[in-house]
């Protein structure tokens, strides 16, 4: 598929701005930590987030809402260990801690790559992180949703699910 008609599928499902703003910044903090994933899908419908960590964000300025990251555990430890450079094999408070700061490397990349649309935002709250499975997140009617998926670049990881990021906004234009 041409470039042109990808972007012409993207349009139809989901705002421009959106998705050129979080995989741009999902690409820029991956590169501050030493590793790579490629998007794989786009969704304007929430589901079931497959990570066991999610790094949770609100916004807010000209549009309300947040923003989610969601890692598999595989990924989370080795996207921690290539920012921090350091090893640690295992989920731990260390690996929790950078989970949300790439978090927040992600949010302020959409933000300034938002800066200057319908879509932008001025203020950002501290991280959150939750570790565990099986939750769900309740959306608001009338929000702007979108998420994309990306495979991080592990050949040593054999299952789809752990290899999985995603990265959902939500937003409601004030």
């Amino acid at each position: 598929m041409s470039l042109l008609a990808e972007m012409d599928v993207v349009q139809e499902l989901a705002d421009p701005h959106l998705v050129r703003a979080l995989r741009e910044a999902v690409d820029s903090a991956l590169m501050m930590c030493a590793t790579q994933a490629r998007c794989v899908g786009i969704s304007r419908v929430p589901g079931r987030e497959v990570g066991k960590i999610t790094g949770l964000i609100g916004v807010h300025g000209r549009v309300s809402g947040f923003v989610t990251v969601n890692l598999a555990e595989r990924v989370a430890i080795r996207a921690v260990e290539g920012l921090l450079q350091d090893r640690f094999g295992q989920l731990t408070a260390q690996v929790v801690d950078g989970a949300g700061e790439i978090t927040n490397l992600i949010v302020g990349g959409i933000k300034s790559n938002l800066a200057g649309t319908p879509w932008s935002f001025s203020h950002i709250t501290i991280p959150s992180v939750i570790v565990g499975q099986g939750y769900q997140i309740a959306y608001a009617r009338g929000l702007e949703f979108v998420c994309l998926t990306f495979e991080h670049a592990d050949e040593q990881s054999l299952v789809i699910d752990d290899r999985l990021l995603q990265v959902s906004i939500s937003l409601l234009k004030l």
